[in-house]
């Protein structure tokens, strides 16, 4: 059975539930993530009749093309897939085969391996260090994701060239954001890949209204490329990548300091601004563009319409 699912960051749409999947790169159609979304719960001999059924919708559905994958895991380690576009899902690094159907492909009876990748391009990206999205059931943003499972499984197929269906990819999430699910997940027998705070660290964090926390072990950089800000190209901070459906986010939007214990947000000259509330404010105060402001434990920082919490471990 699937063990844990990471979550890239990135603006596309993931979700699971259970032993299911869904990758989705079409944020103009909350109709298509819907009926993919509902189609994870299908299981059993039946499964693949269902997505060739969805499949020949999606083009209603997406009022266009749209690039989406669907995998299916069950417990005797094979599973089931419909995809599209950049969608196409990839079991231990090889992508799977499947047969061209009027919506995109599906794939049936394919061995799960150990890890399934699913979103653009052939194999999982590494997640930065400090940035991962903890997905236990539930709707998230993001650039893919991986699905590890517990179990040894049979090898992953051979190479072959897959058949794919071309489609382009719609822009901007009508619906807005998922709703993260962070909750904890039951201990298994495999360490989790998940970044969490050491037991013995005193390192302040961020905790993001979508699930994802970050340790503040360095200067940082948010926004929605942050990149190639200097700060970051000159290894004096890191990188935190933020998903931006709405286009509300700076390239590099705000920056957090460290002196000692002392955390503090700075504005980078954003477009849309930075905003900073303590735990009991009814109302966001907008930070001077380049000034400092000290956090304290509890403050909530708004970048867009992301809302962040920042919290600092007692002495």
């Amino acid at each position: 059975m699937p063990d844990r699912c990471e979550v890239l960051p990135g603006d596309a749409v993931v979700a699971r539930r259970g032993g299911g999947l869904l990758w989705v790169d079409a944020p103009g159609s909350p109709a298509l993530v819907s009926a993919l979304h509902a189609c994870l719960g299908v299981s059993g001999p039946g499964a693949d009749r269902v997505l060739a059924a969805v499949a020949g919708e999606v083009s209603s559905l997406a009022s266009g093309g749209a690039s989406f994958a669907l995998v299916l895991a069950s417990d005797s380690g094979t599973g089931v897939a419909l995809w599209a576009g950049k969608g196409q899902p990839a079991v231990d690094g090889v992508p799977v085969t499947g047969s061209s159907i009027d919506g995109g492909s599906l794939a049936t009876g394919f061995s799960l391996g150990q890890s399934l990748y699913v979103g653009p391009g052939q194999s999982a990206p590494r997640t930065p260090p400090g940035v991962s999205y903890d997905l236990v059931e539930g709707t998230v943003p993001g650039g893919g994701a991986t699905l590890h499972l517990a179990g040894t499984a049979a090898a992953a197929p051979a190479a072959a060239p897959a058949q794919s269906f071309s489609a382009s990819t719609d822009s901007g999430f009508g619906a807005g954001r998922g709703a993260a699910a962070a909750a904890d997940r039951p201990e298994s027998g495999e360490q989790t890949a998940f970044w969490r705070p050491e037991a013995n660290e005193a390192a302040p964090i961020l905790r993001f209204d979508d699930g994802m926390v970050v340790t503040i072990d360095e200067d940082l950089v948010l926004g929605r490329r942050p990149d190639n800000h200097e700060m970051v190209s000159s290894g004096s901070a890191r990188a935190v990548p933020i998903a931006d459906t709405q286009n509300v986010l700076s390239s590099a939007h705000a920056a957090l300091t460290r002196n000692g214990r002392e955390v503090s947000l700075v504005d980078l000259g954003s477009l849309n601004g930075t905003h900073v509330a303590g735990p009991e404010a009814t109302e966001w105060t907008q930070l001077e563009p380049g000034v400092a402001h000290p956090l304290s434990d509890g403050d909530r920082l708004l970048l867009g319409w992301t809302v962040i919490t920042f919290e600092q471990p007692q002495d």
